[in-house]
């Protein structure tokens, strides 16, 4: 029998995840076995007080993280845990060293390649445009032109930008930060955001700390700066070593830290909250600027973490978003919230793009004004928590023996670590021959570590395409390793 749970009140985690953690713990205690059936959700509603629609969420959460399966007109059933099906990527501590980027080239080929209309695209790293709220954003645009109809015609417009940032400031309690529109500065983008911090905390021929397996953009920015990257070893789940960055700090004259601790490109995972707190303290104590790059923060599977800046007493944590990933690409709309380099950020501001696009913060700040984007947001995490687990059994059922694989928490990508013999540009370079995009690991690195990892965007509808482009990139490594 399913013990009844005692609701905790006090919690911030869902009352779906609540129940939801009956049936986890009698399945991690041998209760519940491979096989068996779990009760029908009407019973778990009736046992647990809940509304069916509660139930339902805790199914499909207990569905999503690989505990349970469902069997047509048959009902709910344990399965293999997903994590003896295939392991997660091996954790590399290696001595963290300054390193000279230089991977442009290869990066803005691979980059064009992922966009190009003909691939089947596991390397774009954006939402398909059937996911989008279109509609939402249309609306809003209607209403904007309608109401303002010189929203352009000129830099910038006051009520444009206070209306976004006062939105962004609102937005900001969801993370655990409590932010005034004053202290925002909009930008074209979260890369634009990037820049002007690295510019505002850097000077070129500085070292700079970054997570390994870093966002590529990440690396583009440094090198087009002339700074220097030292890559701390960097964990699938936990997120950068702190142990191995404090010994780089003392080691390293490190002028600033970027990193994502909110669903990481390419890791997917978001970083525990302790660790993050710590991670924080640590850098404060040594006065070290950190650019935390949240741009993917909002697609966290299981609702908005905090980020690191809600832990940050120095104002030395400048946190960069978007809405790129989230609501459209093609907007170019992001944000700073730069602490104590606020207005240095500012002044580089002007002096790059003057202003951001006056119409794309006014069509934002009328799509977050309702409660609707709230609804898309928890819909989207729903649709592209679903797909990363629906890619991930793929892989697992195609891939060969030997290949590890990442347990993202948030966003939509897949981090892959393919056996030893088996290289990822080779991988890369083939498929594209058989017209599927990836990104091959050494571009997430400016040492060219990850030489077997690849990147899978998991931003597309499912369909037999997409399995049948799974098959061949396994069977492409197969190949290699029978070569």
């Amino acid at each position: 029998m399913i013990r009844r749970i005692v609701r905790d009140e006090a919690t911030k985690e869902p009352l779906y995840r609540q129940v939801a953690h009956s049936i986890e713990q009698q399945i991690g205690r041998g209760v519940l076995r491979v096989g068996d059936k779990v009760p029908s959700v009407r019973a778990f509603r009736r046992h647990h007080r809940v509304s069916m629609s509660t139930a339902l969420q805790a199914y499909f959460w207990l569905e999503r993280n690989g505990y349970i399966e469902p069997r047509p007109r048959s009902g709910f059933y344990v399965r293999v845990p997903f994590k003896e099906l295939i392991r997660e990527p091996k954790y590399q501590g290696h001595e963290a060293v300054p390193t000279t980027v230089g991977t442009a080239t290869i990066i803005h080929e691979v980059v064009q390649m992922a966009a190009h209309p003909a691939m089947i695209p596991f390397g774009a790293a954006f939402p398909g445009p059937g996911v989008l709220a279109a509609e939402l954003l249309n609306r809003s645009l209607r209403k904007v032109v309608n109401r303002i109809p010189l929203h352009s015609v000129t830099y910038d417009l006051p009520e444009a930008s206070e209306a976004f940032r006062r939105q962004i400031a609102r937005h900001s309690l969801s993370h655990g930060c409590n932010f005034s529109p004053e202290e925002i500065v909009t930008t074209c983008g979260a890369l634009e955001a990037l820049n002007l911090c690295l510019r505002a905390a850097a000077k070129p021929e500085d070292v700079v700390a970054i997570e390994t397996p870093t966002y590529f953009g990440v690396l583009q920015a440094i090198q087009s700066l002339g700074m220097r990257a030292v890559e701390i070893p960097t964990h699938p789940r936990n997120g950068m070593c702190l142990d191995k960055l404090e010994n780089a700090l003392r080691k390293h004259d490190i002028k600033a830290c970027v990193v994502m601790p909110n669903c990481q490109n390419p890791m997917g995972y978001v970083v525990p909250e302790g660790r993050k707190k710590a991670f924080v303290e640590l850098t404060n104590r040594r006065g070290i600027p950190v650019i935390e790059d949240d741009v993917y923060g909002d697609l966290a599977f299981e609702g908005r973490s905090r980020t690191l800046k809600s832990y940050d007493q120095q104002g030395l944590v400048l946190l960069c978003s978007s809405f790129s990933k989230v609501l459209a690409p093609g907007l170019r709309i992001g944000w700073v919230h730069a602490g104590r380099f606020r207005d240095e950020v500012e002044k580089l501001k002007y002096v790059t793009t003057i202003a951001s696009p006056t119409l794309a913060q006014l069509a934002v700040a009328g799509c977050m004004q309702t409660g609707g984007y709230e609804r898309y947001l928890r819909k989207l995490r729903g649709i592209f928590s679903d797909r990363v687990q629906t890619a991930s059994v793929a892989v697992a059922q195609y891939f060969p023996e030997g290949t590890r694989m990442t347990r993202p928490r948030g966003g939509y990508m897949l981090w892959i670590e393919l056996p030893t013999q088996v290289d990822g540009f080779c991988v890369y370079r083939e498929a594209l021959q058989k017209n599927v995009s990836i990104m091959p690991g050494t571009i997430f690195s400016p040492s060219g570590r990850f030489r077997n990892h690849i990147r899978l965007s998991c931003n597309q509808p499912w369909s037999e395409k997409l399995h049948l482009a799974v098959q061949t990139l396994g069977q492409i490594c197969r190949n290699q390793i029978g070569s």
